[in-house]
């Protein structure tokens, strides 16, 4: 009988799934071998070690982050305010293990160089993105980049607060929020 094994991405997919529910600590090769019902052997088939674990990870993330915001942010017809608004409403709680990875992923940085430089990959490409969109409603570089830096600071700071917090104001305070930051034309 040949022993169980796993592909590289059910190795990942188990990571991910660590990271989102305690940290790149929990990210560890014993745990996830027992989480997925397989030997240390079959980590060892696709991975050297942690390390590069933890490399395919952080690509993983990058990649999958950066796709995603060049896709939601195309620049193809689509009307940029309904763009935005449609992109803010991504971040209203509604992917709470998206939201716990990303958390999880930022809290990494803090410790790791590593982490931090592909934060900083992903959070320019982010503002770049999201920026164009300012841009093609008619504000100026400076504007379209700090209402992106706004944009940014409130999506990822609702994941920040506590969930219950304003949870009977929740949707009022997203639909202000959200007309505070993407003007209806430009001068608002």
């Amino acid at each position: 009988m040949e022993p169980k094994t796993k592909t590289r991405d059910s190795w990942l997919t188990a990571a991910f799934s660590a990271l989102a529910e305690g940290g790149v600590d929990q990210v560890r090769i014993e745990l996830l071998a027992k989480k997925l019902k397989v030997t240390k052997g079959s980590f060892y088939w696709h991975f050297r070690d942690r390390t590069e674990l933890l490399d395919a990870l952080l690509d993983s993330w990058k990649q999958g982050r950066i796709a995603a915001i060049k896709e939601q942010t195309r620049l193809d017809g689509r009307e940029p305010t309904k763009q935005l608004h449609d992109l803010l409403a991504l971040y209203n709680g509604s992917n709470p293990r998206g939201m716990a990875i990303e958390l999880a992923v930022r809290d990494w940085a803090r410790r790791a160089p590593e982490a931090e430089g592909i934060i900083a990959e992903v959070d320019r490409e982010r503002l770049r993105c999201v920026g164009d969109l300012f841009a093609a409603l008619g504000l100026p570089p400076d504007q379209s980049f700090a209402r992106a830096y706004l944009f940014y600071a409130f999506a990822f700071g609702q994941g920040l607060l506590a969930s219950n917090s304003a949870a009977e104001r929740a949707e009022t305070v997203r639909t202000i929020c959200g007309a505070v930051l993407v003007p209806e034309r430009v001068g608002s």
